[in-house]
């Protein structure tokens, strides 16, 4: 199978890594050949955040939530290292909020609230409620999901009448 050169031209990555992230797509009915071709496609881009996103997609929606975490937590390692952002929560929100806009900043909110969700579909939800809690406080829009999630999260159990 040949891919154009136009096919996936948002992704700064050779050629062949667009083919296997093809086929992860087209075997998609087989998990153990699409995981294949996805894992070999993380593995020829050392971290590419295109194909991270990528690749957090495809273990998601394959309910592969470990790996899914583990995907998400490389997207947010690699932005804090490109952009230099610091480890305590009570500096980060400082920079994160006036520059929740920007492209890296965005992909590091999405990726830190996607986190939040896998780790409530692990079952960890004091975890994933203090995630959600640290977005809602900087995300006024919603713009990641994270209020809806914690309103989840904390929303007391129906009672039965």
């Amino acid at each position: 199978m040949q891919t154009s050169q136009n096919k996936f031209s948002w992704f700064d990555v050779s050629d062949d890594v667009k083919e296997l992230l093809i086929l992860a797509a087209k075997t998609w009915e087989n998990t153990e050949e699409s995981a294949k071709y996805m894992q070999q496609a993380l593995a020829k881009t050392e971290d590419n955040t295109d194909v991270l996103v990528a690749a957090y997609r495809y273990f998601y929606y394959k309910n592969n939530y470990s790996l899914a975490l583990t995907t998400a937590e490389k997207i947010i390692a690699k932005i804090k290292e490109v952009e230099k952002l610091p480890d305590n929560w009570e500096a980060l929100q400082l920079i994160l909020k006036p520059r929740k806009e920007e492209p890296n900043i965005r992909l590091f909110l999405n990726a830190y609230a996607a986190s939040g969700l896998v780790l409530a579909k692990l079952g960890k939800l004091e975890k994933a409620k203090e995630i959600s809690t640290q977005i809602k406080g900087i995300d006024d829009k919603n713009d990641f999901g994270a209020g809806i999630l914690l309103d989840i999260l904390t929303r007391p159990p129906e009672e039965d009448d």
